[in-house]
């Protein structure tokens, strides 16, 4: 009764012989019982591995960070591949990283960069689905549809059905705006992402539709509840039922947060010294990470943070040091600290990384173009040991020359250190088994 969803060697498109099928077919003689229910008890039933995160905060650099400028320096490339910047020491000896990241480099003893994340997707929404779910996508890159992962559950999505909710809190939400590839896919609505798309930067910052319904007693809100849940129950086995079912997911959920003061708090974020909002810098990504860490402080399982601009084409340079760099160098380095003495960051994963990194050189365009086989990512907390540097590229950053990591690799280290079993399979409606990563491996030397 077992089909593994592994890389397929029968001559059949879904990986299923004939001889598999007829075993699935005669689980359905037993009445009632169905073969991915039975499997999905199954996996439920496992013993789960000890965790060393609580949390995860996903920092994601859409477009393609360039690793040559930040963390993978080359001073000693031609000028068209190693670029303007010089690399700097930082506090652990040994280590350098891009001169417009001098924050970073006094805490680098706090991180763990490793340089040889690698793969195949050189694509902006295809890469995205891919590393954020582990498979690749089933669609041309250039889609717009978000999320674009109908079928396959984002990392976000997975840590949200394997840990559940801690508190009133969403186990994940995402912030400022929805991840192109942070969908649940098939797990469905319960299990899919809350979206903060206010600007934490604005003076009038509120999570929408939370307050209370303005002229609207308590009693009356009572009634529409009541009313609600009478006209779901009207409705009629099929599509609409599923969209019901999904409505009233969403609806339970905004109802929790608009009675739950824990949660209120949590949003607040003006109730923040004056010196912590600028420790973190008032741009977007700052605010969203000291978001972040009072979402994680407050009990929620995973956060992800989109933050878009890093598809730097054309005059990459001065996009970089005037926004991108500063940017990252204040959010992530205040993070970090603030994690760490707030007694936080051992039972917080801090990941950070983008689709992609950026061509070897520099085009005719002075910019950097999409380039999947090179990329630096950093990890630090939940468990995490720090100071190291992890894998080397060539002497352009343009392939990994020791320890590739996959975006397999990657998922598992995530998922182990949050105590989530990667090799649980769960089943599609259709009865497709999906494990949580197909392959991979923790990240030698990170943990």
């Amino acid at each position: 009764m077992k089909v593994p969803f592994s890389k397929p060697t029968t001559a059949t498109c879904d990986g299923v012989t004939r001889r598999h099928a007829l075993r699935v077919g005669a689980s359905g003689l037993i009445g009632g019982l169905s073969l991915p229910w039975l499997l999905e008890m199954q996996a439920k039933a496992a013993t789960p591995k000890a965790a060393k995160a609580k949390s995860c905060i996903f920092i994601f650099l859409e477009g393609g960070p360039s690793q040559l400028d930040m963390w993978d320096l080359k001073p000693d490339a031609p000028a068209e591949v190693r670029g303007p910047y010089k690399p700097i020491s930082t506090s652990v000896p040994g280590t350098f990283i891009g001169e417009h990241l001098p924050l970073c480099a006094k805490i680098a003893n706090k991180y763990t960069i490793v340089r040889s994340h690698t793969h195949n997707d050189n694509g902006h929404a295809t890469g995205y689905h891919y590393v954020m779910t582990g498979y690749k996508a089933d669609f041309a890159d250039g889609n717009t549809r978000i999320p674009n992962n109908h079928l396959f559950p984002s990392i976000g999505s997975i840590v949200s059905r394997e840990l559940g909710p801690k508190t009133s809190l969403p186990p994940y939400i995402n912030m400022p705006h929805h991840m192109a590839g942070g969908g649940a896919g098939f797990y469905g609505s319960e299990h899919a992402l809350f979206v903060i798309e206010s600007d934490p930067v604005q003076a009038d910052f509120e999570v929408q539709d939370l307050g209370p319904l303005e002229k609207l007693s308590l009693s009356r809100q009572e009634r529409r509840r009541k009313l609600l849940t009478e006209v779901e129950k009207l409705e009629k086995e099929g599509v609409e039922q599923g969209r019901a079912k999904a409505m009233s997911t969403y609806y339970q959920r905004a109802r929790d947060l608009m009675t739950s003061a824990e949660a209120k708090k949590a949003f607040d974020i003006r109730s923040e010294p004056e010196s912590v909002r600028k420790a973190y810098g008032y741009t977007a990504l700052g605010q969203c990470a000291l978001l972040s860490r009072r979402m994680v402080e407050a009990g929620c399982r995973f956060v992800g943070i989109d933050h878009s601009g890093w598809d730097h084409h054309f005059t990459i340079f001065p996009s970089l040091e005037k926004d991108m760099l500063p940017h990252v160098d204040r959010a992530y380095s205040a993070l970090i600290n603030d994690l760490e003495q707030r007694g936080l960051l051992e039972s917080t994963l801090v990941v950070m990384m983008g689709e992609m990194g950026r061509t070897p050189v520099i085009n005719a365009q002075a910019g950097r173009d999409h380039w999947s086989m090179a990329q630096s990512i950093l990890f630090a907390g939940g468990g995490v040991k720090p100071g190291q540097i992890i894998g080397a590229t060539d002497k352009k950053a343009a392939a990994p020359t020791v320890d590739p990591v996959s975006v397999e690799d990657v998922l598992c280290s995530v998922f182990g250190q949050l105590g989530i079993d990667t090799k649980k399979t769960y089943y599609t409606p259709l009865g497709r088994p999906v494990p949580i990563v197909d392959g991979g491996k923790v990240i030698p030397g990170l943990v």
